[in-house]
């Protein structure tokens, strides 16, 4: 069970600490919370620069209201404390 939370929370850690991937991860959060998430979706799949893979993961993380909700949070918190 710890190492679960560990694993979570490094995930979390790593987020916060790559730009590109917290400012990705906020906007997927506000687009999920106010339900404009559609659009981001349609423009991903149109993008030729991106493998199948990468967009097979973003959708799975976008589309996770949960997690992205949890992400914001802690993006959030941990930045007031830094």
């Amino acid at each position: 069970m710890h190492a679960v939370w560990l694993d979570e929370l490094e995930s979390l850690q790593e987020i916060a600490e790559n730009d590109s991937a917290r400012r990705l991860f906020l906007r997927m959060a506000v687009l999920s919370r106010e339900g404009r998430l559609e659009p981001f979706l349609t423009e991903l799949a149109a993008d030729d620069e991106l493998d199948a893979g990468t967009k097979g993961a973003v959708v799975e993380l976008a589309t996770d209201a949960p997690f992205l909700a949890a992400v914001e949070e802690y993006l959030h918190r941990t930045h007031r404390v830094h």
